[in-house]
């Protein structure tokens, strides 16, 4: 890690946010009203002063987001890019920038956690307790997102600690499972701090359960086989959550996406992002990146080339060269529509004010849109739905303030309450692979059912099946590559497989079938096809030894500054041994 970095942590807490927001939670003092002696001294003033966790530091790791989880994953398709090609480095910008995003956010919840643990008696324990344990589950969110990026990481338990010993020229990696302990440690004080139900949006008790149930279930197959004690961990916290929390499912799956449910009860943790207040740092892009050129009136779309991976559509069951329209038009998983759009599709909330959104009237129709570009641009056939608010009009309807260039206020959920159905059906799986338990199959059932209306209960449910259904009900949510990272450490060989089997290229001459179909409602394959001459990427290439399993596992390089600074960051060094437990406190 680089200094700078670990110093912008110890001092983040004054980090320019004069922010407002109709979002109270997320209000930060302005810097020169602000310092450590005068704020952290009120029970408003502790909570207001964890809101920015839940947004700015993070901000460096939105593109990081899409880019690993989704087309490392095979997911989502850019062009031979490095995500797609297997071939990130050290120098990749995109990878830098997540990386000193997750740093900061562990910097930034240590010195908040430390301000308002020694805040004065004039702040009630209750709010005291709260605001400590959502710094905590942030932090142990940070490490889970780097030990399942960069494998073995260092543990930085307190900055100013790490500062004052001047070790980060010297930092030893730790081991992956002694990590998953640490972030193990860090959820379960804060399930100690956080009560049982906190303001909407905001994390509480059963959010960190839920978070500390994925940590189970990622840390079962660290020691190279799946460990049932960490399997049962997991369904325990799991179906606390489903059963104690209050929390259900939203009846239809789209609603998920939309600003005015940003903190529905099916949102565990997300990112919650505010446009109101013109803060960078604080606001969500993520549909200038996935938005087609002209989605909003901003200017700021540049999304028509990444699109939906061909293969993503097969696992939905799309061939578009194989199929007529009607096979989309009227596919019965809902989840299709909510994650990508195909010729024929639209969507009433996006553009309200012009009767709703339909995709091939945006790209051919100049009186529906002035700017259409009259071809398709999209290299498989389809752009994405998720991670849009849609225009001007619709982002004031949906959270009652407007969008600007590069700025909405869309959520980005992290842990939905469907994950812990589907982490609570795979824990009952157990080492078998295999359950007939009911209420595993419930939980199953009830996500897989949300989708597809007229799908029956089954009598039992296989890995396999929550495999393929963590797909389709996460596709777009930054979440696939890390389910294939967690099960490298267990079974390589079937993760190398599935990637390499992938369809991760594009097709050619889609345009004039669009238009042609758009034109007179014909869809006929003539000269179309799909680049068969562009090979598999090699994919062990980004996976390394476990040197305690023998296995090889995926993950990430360190930015190349990461290990100028610091050789033990390279790839090539194994990380060490600590006793979690015995070494670390948050008494």
């Amino acid at each position: 890690m680089k200094l700078n970095i670990l110093k912008y942590g110890i001092f983040g807490v004054v980090l320019s946010l004069g922010l407002t927001s109709c979002e109270d939670f997320l209000d930060r003092p302005a810097e020169d009203s602000y310092n450590e002696g005068n704020y952290y001294q009120t029970d408003a003033q502790c909570i207001a002063g964890v809101g920015y966790l839940y947004s700015s530091p993070w901000h460096d790791l939105l593109r990081g987001y899409f880019m690993i989880g989704e087309m490392l994953s095979g997911n989502l398709y850019a062009g031979q890019n490095a995500y797609v090609g297997f071939t990130v480095n050290g120098s990749d910008q995109n990878l830098k920038l997540a990386a000193a995003s997750m740093w900061s956010v562990i910097a930034h919840a240590n010195t908040v956690y430390s301000s308002i643990k020694g805040a004065p008696a004039s702040v009630s324990d209750a709010a005291r307790n709260t605001s400590m344990g959502e710094c905590l589950t942030w932090k142990a969110m940070a490490y889970f997102y780097l030990v399942r990026t960069f494998g073995e990481i260092p543990i930085i338990h307190d900055n100013a600690a790490s500062l004052a010993a001047g070790d980060y020229n010297t930092v030893q990696k730790v081991k992956i499972a002694d990590v998953y302990d640490y972030i193990i440690l860090t959820l379960e004080k804060a399930r100690t701090l956080l009560p049982k139900s906190n303001s909407a949006g905001r994390i509480d008790y059963y959010a960190a359960t839920g978070l500390l149930a994925k940590v189970y279930l990622n840390k079962a197959g660290v020691s190279g086989a799946l460990n049932a004690d960490d399997m049962a961990k997991a369904a325990q916290l799991a179906k606390e959550v489903i059963d104690q929390s209050g929390r259900k499912l939203l009846d239809n799956y789209e609603d998920v996406f939309r600003l005015q449910n940003n903190n529905s009860e099916e949102s565990l943790i997300a990112w919650r992002w505010t446009a109101n207040g013109n803060v960078w740092t604080a606001q969500n892009y993520l549909q200038c990146d996935l938005g087609m050129s002209g989605f909003d009136e901003f200017g700021d779309c540049w999304g028509d080339w990444t699109a939906p991976s061909v293969d993503l559509q097969e696992a939905f069951g799309i061939k578009l060269l194989e199929q007529q329209p009607d096979a989309w038009i009227n596919n019965v998983d809902t989840r299709l529509r909510g994650t990508m759009m195909l010729p024929g599709f639209k969507y009433p909330y996006f553009w309200q004010d012009k009767g709703g959104f339909s995709y091939l009237d945006f790209i051919f129709n100049t009186d529906y849109n002035s700017s259409a570009p009259g071809q398709l641009n999209s290299p498989t056939g389809a752009n994405c739905v998720k991670h849009l608010y849609g225009n001007a009009y619709d982002h004031q309807a949906g959270i009652g303030h407007s969008a600007a260039y590069m700025y909405n206020s869309l959520a980005t959920h992290l842990l939905r309450l469907s994950d812990v159905y589907l982490i609570y059906a795979e824990a009952m799986t157990g080492t078998s692979g295999t359950t007939t338990d009911a209420s595993a199959i419930d939980a199953f059932y009830a996500v897989r059912h949300r989708a597809i209306k007229n799908y029956e209960r089954p009598t039992s449910v296989s890995w396999n099946d929550i495999w393929k259904e963590r797909r389709l009900e996460f596709a777009m949510e930054g979440d696939r590559w890390f389910d294939y990272v967690r099960v490298s450490y267990y079974n390589p060989e079937f993760c190398i497989n599935d990637l390499e089997s992938q369809k991760r290229n594009q097709f050619w001459n889609l345009g004039d079938l669009y238009k042609t179909y758009y034109e007179t409602g014909n869809w006929t394959v003539t000269n179309q096809g799909y680049d068969e001459n562009t090979s598999a990427p090699n994919v062990t290439m980004l996976m390394k030894k476990n040197q305690d399993t023998g296995k090889n596992f995926f993950l990430l390089p360190f930015p190349t500054e990461d290990v100028t600074t610091n050789p033990n960051m390279a790839t090539s060094v194994d990380g060490v041994h600590v006793d979690v437990y015995a070494t670390y406190s948050y008494e």
